[in-house]
C-alpha cells in the first residue's frame, strides 16, 4: 500500500485520533491601517485604524491545524478572568474544539500579542502577558482535569511557548502520567531547560532553539545538527528528535540514525506557522497509526503547502493529497 493510499485510509476513518494538546494560550490581535504622516507630539507614524481581527495563537493555533486534519481536539491550558478569555472559549467552541480542561487563574491576563500593521509592514507588536509559573493549586487542579483525558486520548502535545505554564516539575508530572498509560508524548519545546521533557516520544524544536538548548555556536551541517541533537538526547531519553531546517526541510533523528527529508516548496512566501503545522500533522499521523518517517514526509508536505501562503495557514489532508501527486 503506496503512502497516498494509507492517508485515503485514514480518512474514512469511522473514529477520528483524539488528540489532547495542552499548552499557552493567547489571542493574536491584528490592527491594519495606513499611515501617512507623523505625529506632532513624537517622531513616530500616526495610524489610522482601518480594520481588527483576533485569532487563535500559540497552542490554540496547533489546535486548529489538528482539526483541519481531522482529529478530534481537546485543548488544556489556563486563560484569565477577562474578556479576552471569554473571547478565546468562544473562538474554540465555534472550531469544535473542547475546552473542559482550560482553567481560569484570577491571578493573570490572558495573553493578548497586538500587532500593528501598515500594509505588509508590522510597525509594531505589543503583549499583555503574565509569564510566571503557576501556583501549586492552580498545578494540582489543572493535572486532576489531564489525568482522564490523557487516558482517553490517541496522542499527548505539549505546545510550550513559555508563558508560565510548563514548570518542569509539572511538566514532568504530565509525561509521567502520559507514559504510565501509555500514551505518547511529543513536545514543542521552548527556553533552555529541555530536561523537563524526559521521558516524552519526540521533541520539535527549529535549529535555532536547538542549538541554544545544546549551547552550541551553530548548526550548519548534518554533523552539527547530530551532534547538538546527541546532546539532548543524553539529557532527555527521547526516542526521537524531530527538526525544521526552514527552507532546507526536516530532519529525524534519533540516538544512532538521521533521515533528512528535503523542503517539498517550490515556492516559500512566509515560514509564520508552519512549524505547528508540522507539529500537527506528525502528533495526527503517528495517533492514526502511521510511522514517524510516514508522518515527517506527510508533515513536510503540508508545511509546503502553508509557506506558500502570506501569514499563517491551515492545511487538509485533501490538499496534502494533491500536493503529494503533484
Amino acid at each position: 500500500m503506496t503512502l497516498t493510499d494509507k492517508v485515503r485510509s485514514i480518512q474514512q476513518l469511522a473514529v477520528k485520533p483524539e488528540i489532547l494538546v495542552i499548552g499557552d494560550l493567547m489571542i493574536d490581535h491584528y490592527i491594519w491601517g495606513g499611515a501617512s504622516r507623523l505625529s506632532p507630539e513624537a517622531p513616530v507614524p500616526i495610524v489610522n485604524v482601518k480594520s481588527e481581527s483576533h485569532t487563535l495563537g500559540g497552542a490554540g493555533n496547533l489546535a486548529q491545524n489538528l482539526v483541519s486534519l481531522g482529529a478530534n481536539v481537546i485543548l488544556a491550558g489556563i486563560v484569565g478572568n477577562d474578556e479576552a478569555g471569554k473571547q478565546l472559549n468562544d473562538i474554540l467552541i465555534s472550531e469544535g474544539i473542547e475546552t473542559d480542561t482550560i482553567i481560569i487563574d484570577n491571578s493573570r491576563p490572558t495573553t493578548i500579542k497586538t500587532r500593528v500593521l501598515v500594509g505588509s509592514y508590522q510597525l509594531v507588536r505589543i503583549d499583555r502577558e503574565f509569564t510566571s509559573a503557576l501556583t501549586p493549586e492552580l498545578e494540582n487542579e489543572l493535572l486532576a482535569k489531564l489525568i482522564p483525558r490523557i487516558a482517553a486520548s490517541d496522542m499527548v502535545v505539549l505546545s510550550d511557548y513559555n508563558k508560565g505554564l510548563f514548570s518542569p516539575g509539572l511538566t514532568q508530572r504530565i509525561i509521567k502520567a502520559a507514559n504510565e498509560v501509555h500514551k505518547q508524548v511529543i513536545v514543542d519545546p521552548k527556553g533552555l531547560n529541555y530536561e523537563k521533557y524526559k521521558g516524552a516520544y519526540i521533541i520539535k524544536p527549529n535549529r535555532k532553539e536547538l542549538a541554544e538548548a545544546a549551547k552550541v555556536e551553530k548548526i550548519s551541517t548534518i554533523d552539527e545538527l547530530r551532534a547538538a541533537a546527541n546532546i539532548i538526547f543524553a539529557q532527555t531519553g527521547i526516542a526521537h528528535m524531530v527538526v525544521t531546517l526552514s527552507e532546507e526541510g526536516i530532519a529525524i533523528l534519533s540516538e544512532n540514525d538521521y533521515k533528512l527529508l528535503p523542503v517539498k516548496a517550490t515556492e516559500v512566501f512566509d515560514v509564520t506557522g508552519a512549524g505547528d503545522t508540522v507539529l500537527a500533522a506528525i502528533a495526527y499521523f503517528i495517533a492514526a497509526g502511521l510511522t514517524i518517517d510516514e508522518a515527517c514526509e506527510l508533515a513536510n508536505h503540508a508545511a509546503a503547502i502553508v509557506i506558500r501562503h502570506l501569514g499563517s495557514a491551515i492545511t487538509t489532508i485533501d490538499e496534502i493529497i494533491s500536493d503529494m501527486k503533484a
